[in-house]
């Protein structure tokens, strides 16, 4: 099965190449956690329980200890645009019960990023923000923040990142190898046999077993539910009195269950790219296959509208088709230095969606769809390894392992292979570039032997305002889904942005002006908003 069918991908957060910031700080996590008391593993110690208490037990809680790893910091992101920001930067460990069930019991190490301007004044607080995946880095995320969130935040805000548990260097899940992913993400994305559904049902056993015969009951510490409770030890970490949030794609999903479980503690909360609360797992993967298809022909109409011609030709479907079709018999090699591996349908399929998440990267898509055509797929691996965070040297972050961890660990949904087998025959002809691969993904969760936390219905009776963001043109997480967040949050604000791609803020002045009034003085909007493209 792909890595796009076996995941899903619904909730993911726009792709990244390994994050370099994460490398650099590898470093700095080992002095940081030789400086504090270790932790257990969650295979050596009681899971979560698979119940989510509506009274959520709170822990003894000690401030973060902050390091400073701005010279490690600093060379990594020299060069990007908002390097030349007076930014200093904090490294420290927060430390959470490994289940709140025990809070004096074994723990987990979470790491954290805090990133402080030297233009801070009126200090307000911490923003603490979290980029999705599941399993993508927040301490990254906030590195990134810091040089693109607008100056009006920086000034009044810390930001803060703390990767989740088993995300990143939080005690990452690691339980997938590197040669089992490239399989992943090479593999048939769109199986029309029963051979190859065979083969793709038997490469989500195998992944399935591999991670329960890794971490056995401890799989189940590692729930959305869980990972909301931690939030809350880090808002009490970090000082604040009530928390301020900025969740990305699934960190939508994280953020309203922490304010389902802690309504009171809510400051500000804004939701961008919001995933759909009330969706069954199927519902959610037949939009996504919707939202792509539909992202693929805006894609196509833009191509087309060039003066210069469209480089895939005048039919970039048929164009894809077609190398995908070339790709199934003949895979496409590289002509890049070093790289021993070639274009599958499963790679040409991940770059095309790597690059739907943002309309900046559609003349890169055409370029390297073209060079495919002509022979070479170094650009098609560039784009699919962005989208399935593969470094060059063919290792992978943990966000894998941890998108399926965590995704399985949120429901108690499970799809026979006869169901899958008829989504995939119907969303294979309905949706034909991503529906096979969006019906594969619901097997997923099916062989997933672990204890599983179901998320909780979300209305955060009590909390303050809640600002949700929803994008018309966003293929990941389609904008109905943000309209029924801000419709199932008592407090919920709905704000529309009429533009394409993943998420919104803060990619348009008049999305940024109504975020940074409500982050900065909590000025939410009175009714729900739109703003153009």
């Amino acid at each position: 099965m792909t890595a796009r069918g076996l995941l899903g991908w619904s909730t993911v957060s726009a792709p990244s190449r390994r994050p370099a910031v994460l490398v650099a700080l590898l470093s700095v996590v080992l002095v940081v956690l030789s400086a504090c008391s270790s932790s257990d593993s969650p295979d050596d110690a009681a899971t979560s329980s698979s119940a989510a208490p509506t009274t959520p037990t709170e822990p003894s809680v000690a401030p973060v200890e902050w390091t400073d790893c701005t010279a490690d910091i600093a060379p990594i992101i020299a060069g990007r645009p908002g390097a030349d920001r007076p930014l200093t930067f904090g490294c420290g460990q927060i430390e959470v019960p490994l289940s709140y069930d025990d809070p004096t019991g074994p723990t987990l190490s979470l790491f954290a990023v805090r990133a402080v301007s030297g233009t801070q004044a009126d200090r307000i607080g911490s923003l603490v923000v979290n980029p999705g995946g599941p399993g993508l880095s927040a301490t990254d995320a906030a590195v990134q923040s810091a040089l693109t969130l607008p100056d009006a935040v920086l000034a009044r805000f810390d930001v803060v990142g703390v990767d989740p548990r088993g995300v990143g260097l939080s005690q990452p899940v690691t339980c997938i190898d590197d040669a089992t992913k490239d399989e992943l993400t090479a593999a048939e994305p769109r199986p029309t046999t029963a051979d190859q559904l065979d083969a793709a049902f038997g490469l989500a056993d195998d992944v399935a077993a591999g991670c329960v015969d890794e971490y056995g009951e401890g799989l189940g510490a590692f729930s959305t539910v869980d990972s909301a409770r931690d939030l809350d030890v880090v808002r009490q970490a970090v000082g604040d009195e009530q928390l301020t949030y900025l969740g990305y794609s699934y960190g939508t999903t994280l953020g309203s269950t922490y304010a389902e479980l802690f309504p009171d503690e809510v400051r500000a909360l804004v939701l961008d790219g919001a995933v759909d609360p009330d969706a069954s797992r199927q519902d959610a993967a037949e939009a996504q296959a919707q939202g792509f298809e539909a992202a693929f022909d805006a894609f196509a109409a833009n191509c087309t509208s060039l003066v210069s011609g469209c480089p895939v030709g005048a039919d970039p479907r048929t164009a894809v088709n077609d190398l995908l079709t070339q790709a199934e018999t003949a895979p496409i090699p590289s002509s890049r230095e070093g790289e021993t591996r070639q274009a599958t349908p499963g790679l040409v399929l991940a770059a095309v969606r790597s690059a739907l998440y943002n309309p900046a990267a559609w003349p890169q898509l055409a370029q390297s769809l073209a060079a495919a055509q002509q022979g070479d797929s170094a650009g098609v691996l560039t784009l699919a390894d962005t989208f399935t965070g593969r470094a060059d040297d063919g290792t992978y972050t943990n966000t894998i392992d941890a998108n399926i961890t965590v995704s399985c660990a949120d429901t108690d949904e499970d799809y026979s292979q006869s169901d899958v087998r008829t989504l995939v025959a119907d969303w294979g002809t309905r949706y034909p570039l991503f529906g096979a691969d969006a019906a594969l993904s619901l097997y997923t969760c099916t062989p997933w032997d672990a204890p599983r936390t179901p998320l909780p219905d979300r209305d955060a009776e009590g909390a303050a305002p809640i600002l949700v963001i929803g994008t018309q043109g966003d293929p990941v997480t389609p904008l109905p889904g943000a309209v029924d967040m801000a419709e199932d949050l008592t407090s919920g604000v709905l704000l529309t942005w009429q533009g394409s791609g993943h998420t919104a803020y803060p990619k348009s002045q008049c999305v940024t002006d109504a975020v940074n009034a409500y982050l900065v003085d909590l000025a939410a909007p009175t009714a729900d908003l739109t703003c153009p493209a």
